[in-house]
């Protein structure tokens, strides 16, 4: 029998091989894992080229028509959840390659974003990288949350996730997105506002909808404007949902006390990119799904689809 090739990438952590059981395929498929991401999509297409399949992680490597075109080899194609805006799945379906996805468990973004608004209000771990730096004593007077007021952007169910956890902080929690109404928000115990009371009410406003081209840009310049100068901002959805370089403006004018980023437009994001530069900015690079927990299912998962469509059966998680 012919060995196929595949290739995992965008492994940035080194985990693929040690978090998930890839031997149950190792007598028909050589497995190379691809840590670093590809300098251009030229690089991608001459390493990729004599693969037969292809693990990817969402959204990292794009896969748009132009390289699976350069992938002639290309039969099954893999991605971390059940949707990945990266591949292009028109051009898949014409090359026919089959391409499946992968649950989550549980999502480990709501921690996250918790996590950040604990960072922008309590500054944990700017005072701990202080403190083994050997500077002063107490220079930061925090802020609390208890009694203050969320404003979530996208009340589903990672939404929905961080309105429970911020309540049990004693938060006030009111939500808006463009489809959501009264009733939903008092199904979840929370207020409902539009998209304006809760920008100009909020003292933490988080964002929490999917990138589509109706919630690109979603976050403009005037809706920076409207919030307080002594509110905060936290992304962990998408970078293209904010108006970066209208954030990059507010944080450098102080229109707003701060934000905190896990997602950005260009990723990984540019050594010299101005964020790095700001005081009232915490950056993490796009740690929402980075979880042992979560990469060892997402790899589990990918293992048993290739498994099955060795075997001529029809792969579990099948989306194209």
């Amino acid at each position: 029998m012919t060995r196929l090739r595949c290739a995992i990438l965008d492994d940035y952590f080194d985990l693929a091989l040690k978090v998930a059981d890839w031997s149950g395929i190792s007598d028909r498929v050589d497995v190379k894992v691809f840590n670093q991401p590809f300098a251009s999509e030229a690089a991608a297409a001459s390493a990729l080229h004599d693969f037969e399949i292809v693990c990817a992680m969402r959204e990292r490597t794009p896969l748009p028509r132009s390289l699976l075109s350069a992938l002639p080899k290309l039969k099954l194609l893999l991605t971390s959840g059940m949707r990945n805006a990266a591949i292009d799945m028109e051009a898949a379906k014409q090359q026919q390659i089959v391409v499946c996805g992968t649950q989550y468990g549980r999502d480990p973004t709501a921690g996250l974003a918790m996590g950040l608004i604990l960072e922008l209000t309590r500054g944990i771990g700017r005072e701990n990288a202080r403190m083994h730096a050997g500077e002063p004593w107490q220079t930061f007077a925090g802020v609390e949350i208890e009694g203050k007021t969320l404003g979530v952007i996208g009340l589903g169910k990672l939404g929905s996730k961080v309105a429970r956890i911020a309540q049990a902080f004693g938060m006030n929690v009111i939500a808006w997105s463009p489809n959501l109404t009264p009733e939903r928000c008092k199904e979840a115990g929370v207020g409902y506002a539009s998209k304006e009371e809760l920008l100009a009410t909020a003292d933490i406003v988080t964002i929490h909808v999917v990138l589509s081209e109706r919630s690109r840009g979603l976050v403009g310049k005037a809706d920076l404007a409207r919030m307080k100068p002594t509110a905060f901002l936290v992304n962990t959805s998408r970078g293209p949902i904010v108006d970066e370089q209208a954030l990059l403006e507010a944080l450098r004018e102080r229109k707003i006390a701060g934000a905190a980023v896990d997602v950005f437009s260009v990723e990984p994001l540019p050594s010299d990119h101005p964020f790095r530069k700001l005081d009232n900015m915490v950056l993490t690079p796009h740690l929402g799904y980075a979880t042992v927990e979560g990469l060892r299912t997402h790899y589990s998962q990918m293992v048993e689809a290739i498994d099955a469509w060795l075997k001529g059966g029809e792969p579990p998680r099948r989306i194209a």
